[in-house]
């Protein structure tokens, strides 16, 4: 017998056709035989993507972010609307499916052609194109790139200028309107391309070429998204993006006392000088070391060594402050430094922040111990790492760090729909979750124990009946968050 003969050659299309018919045998339970087969019919495993929906539904985020785009097709062609083709990008980004080329078999999950507003959720009633009721990886890609390719096939393109001020708006609306203070965070992180994207730099920090994003939020809120080379530092072009970030604040929460804060990479003159012109405007923010700022604290080390030594070799803090001001005059004026004398079992280690805030807190408040030099540094200044949890949640979970394609004008609404689709997720958390075991859980947790529910979807003429999994562990969870976010009055124009 020859070689060829006894080598096991793929199946013929009519031995896989048969193959696909045949079930699945597993191993036997007692005397009970396990099968499985494909004939489950019309299923989901996202049953909670119709909480998203109305969330968005709520927010009007899916229909005002669609008056954002052009549409210039011909209508009479036109078997996916805008807010529908938005609808299924930023609900799949929220529900884990962050590349387009997910939807080639996505768009056949009838729960999320329901969510998405599809009158057919089956895709039968589809004049044109028969078949799944959603959208194409193809006709989604036509949508990311229409600002970058004018073909007869990219006619969708969108406003970025709107988009922002989307985004800021709907992110000011989350805000609580009577607030008496709001503090803004702002960090930049560097996201790594992996191809030869538009703007690419190679960054030092990073060991790579990287996009430098902008994030500003209030505390899990997103107020804005800004993608950026990353030749310029950290701080540029931040105090443009806080002129209309704190404009738009201050038409909400119109006697909020406003708190900018950030790391060493925002400590520039130009934002310091912006707040102090401001009303009601302050900064609290990291200042990188240097031998001045040492020399001025050694009194403070070296006390914090000695009580090292006394308490056998516990850590110890020691908090100083004085005016400083750059010898290079690259400050316009003298500030308040806050330093940190701190030695470890590491060895030493000192940090500095800088500030406006008073020491002696404000006139009106009960507390005013609040912006002494301990207090300022442990409970404001380094409330700051919650934002960089928020941010993990932005890039682990949501994926907003794909920056696959070419044009960074493409690169930029990607970071935008992962943001709304955040904004949407914080939502369902905010409002739906409060008081439960998943009110402080990161997005992958919510999405995980909340959205991931199985499903299935029977179509009528008369409904559309979703049968939720019975072993559902999280029923009442899920049944409570239903029925506060039906509760919410609904977005209208």
């Amino acid at each position: 017998m020859s070689l060829l003969s006894q080598m096991k050659l793929p199946p013929t299309a009519s031995s896989s056709t048969e193959c696909k018919n045949q079930p699945l045998l597993f191993q036997d339970l007692g005397s009970r035989k396990v099968v499985a087969d494909f004939s489950g019919g019309t299923l989901s495993s996202d049953g909670g993507v119709l909480l998203l929906q109305q969330v968005d539904r709520a927010l009007g985020l899916t229909r005002r972010l669609a008056s954002c785009f052009g549409d210039q097709r011909h209508q009479v062609f036109v078997e996916h609307s805008v807010p529908e083709l938005l609808a299924q990008r930023i609900y799949a980004e929220a529900l884990g499916y962050e590349d387009i080329n997910d939807h080639q078999e996505l768009r056949r999950d009838p729960l999320l052609a329901t969510a998405c507003g599809k009158n057919d959720p089956l895709g039968q009633d589809r004049i044109f194109h028969p078949g799944p009721a959603l959208a194409a990886p193809s006709t989604l890609n036509r949508l990311e790139l229409s600002n970058n390719k004018h073909t007869r096939c990219h006619k969708v393109p969108h406003d970025p200028k709107k988009i922002e001020a989307l985004l800021l708006e709907l992110g000011v609306r989350c805000l609580p309107k009577h607030a008496a203070e709001i503090v803004i965070d702002l960090d930049a992180m560097g996201h790594r391309l992996h191809g030869s994207q538009e703007g690419r730099h190679f960054n030092r920090y990073y060991d790579d070429y990287v996009y430098l994003p902008l994030y500003v939020f209030v505390g899990n809120i997103p107020l804005w998204a800004q993608v950026r080379t990353c030749e310029h530092e950290a701080a540029h072009g931040v105090v443009p993006a806080l002129e209309r970030i704190v404009s738009a604040i201050r038409r909400r929460c119109k006697k909020a006392r406003l708190m900018i804060r950030g790391d060493s990479g925002f400590c520039r003159d130009e934002i310091m000088t912006w707040c102090e012109s401001q009303p009601e405007v302050y900064y609290c923010l990291g200042l990188g070391k240097n031998s001045v700022l040492l020399e001025r604290a050694e009194r403070a080390m070296m006390d914090a060594r000695a009580r090292c030594c006394l308490t056998g070799g516990a850590s110890t803090r020691i908090f100083t402050e004085f005016e400083y001001q750059t010898k290079t005059e690259t400050w316009s004026r003298a500030r308040r430094v806050v330093a940190k004398a701190e030695v470890t079992a590491e060895g030493d280690n000192s940090r500095f922040i800088v500030t406006n805030l008073p020491a002696a807190g404000f006139k009106k408040e009960k507390d005013r111990t609040r912006f002494t030099a301990a207090r300022l540094y442990e409970e404001l200044y380094c409330a700051r790492g919650e934002m960089e949890n928020v941010l993990k949640q932005q890039v682990l979970d949501l994926k907003a760090d794909r920056m696959s394609t070419h044009h960074m004008a493409s690169n930029q609404l990607r970071l935008w729909l992962a943001t709304f689709a955040y904004l949407l997720m914080e939502r369902v958390r905010t409002w739906g979750l409060y008081g439960t075991e998943l009110a402080k859980a990161m997005v992958g947790s919510v999405r995980l124990k909340l959205f991931k529910v199985a499903a299935q979807v029977s179509v009528s003429v008369r409904r559309v009946y979703v049968q939720l999994s019975s072993a559902y562990p999280l029923q009442e969870i899920f049944r409570l968050c239903q029925r506060r976010l039906m509760g919410l009055p609904l977005w209208s124009d």
